[in-house]
């Protein structure tokens, strides 16, 4: 049998950090009950809940997120945080949907970015990051001004698990870390399958380029949001 790398000897002690992840309250398979019990049995400290939401959707999505983890979160040993992910938003309409889902009383707030695998419009990221949203997923090949105006804003740049998404990971880690620009490495899970175990999470990290330093920093910086996020929320779960 062989030996698994020895990078992977130890990994986050506090567990699975993920701020992406979708249920049936849009194209997820799981509803929020399911789904937070079965990343609990994989590992899961925090989980963000953040279905794809557009104008149409926005208001009865997050209500939906925000009443499951008020519910959910003293029952099942870990922390849900409610959230949105703005999808396929035009550009000059997201600065007004971040501002409405903070209204709402998202936890936080997620912009589609410009995935190198979906015909997203160009324009997204910049838009995204000049309306301080708190995470900016899979964004593609984002520009050196792009990741320095996230490091000022405080918008974390997601390393993606998934599939196609993640094609773009080495290429916003380098920048990030030269940069000062804040990582996240998250799931965008659908599925079951797609939930994360602390092994996995270490291994998209070390897969973009981060260092074990640089993986311990990240997750770090990971805790302390989902802390402040879960805080502000009212629903810390002891981890």
């Amino acid at each position: 049998m062989s030996k698994p790398h020895p990078a992977l000897d130890s990994v986050y002690p506090a567990g699975v950090i993920d701020l992406h992840s979708h249920t049936f309250h849009s194209d997820g398979e799981l509803g929020p009950a399911e789904l937070a019990r079965r990343a609990y049995c994989k590992g899961y400290a925090f989980l963000g809940l953040s279905d794809h939401v557009d104008q149409s959707n926005i208001k009865s999505v997050l209500l939906a997120a925000i009443e499951a983890a008020k519910s959910l979160s003293g029952e099942i040993g870990l922390t849900l945080l409610a959230g949105i992910e703005l999808t396929h938003v035009p550009p000059s309409q997201i600065a007004g949907q971040v501002a409405l889902g903070r209204d709402l009383g998202a936890d936080f707030v997620v912009v589609h970015g410009e995935s190198l695998v979906e015909p997203v419009a160009p324009g997204t990221n910049l838009a995204a990051i000049k309306a301080k949203c708190d995470v900016l997923a899979h964004p593609g090949l984002l520009t050196r001004d792009e990741v320095a105006l996230a490091a000022k804003n405080e918008v974390y740049l997601e390393l993606s698990a998934r599939g196609g998404h993640n094609r773009g990971n080495g290429h916003v880690a380098a920048l990030a870390l030269k940069l000062g620009a804040k990582l996240l490495i998250n799931s965008d899970l659908h599925a079951p399958k797609d939930l994360l175990t602390p092994v996995d999470q270490k291994l998209v990290g070390l897969g973009a380029g981060l260092s074990e330093e640089q993986f311990v920093s990240l997750m770090d910086g990971a805790l302390s949001l989902a802390k402040k996020l879960a805080a502000k929320g009212g629903r810390l779960v002891k981890t």
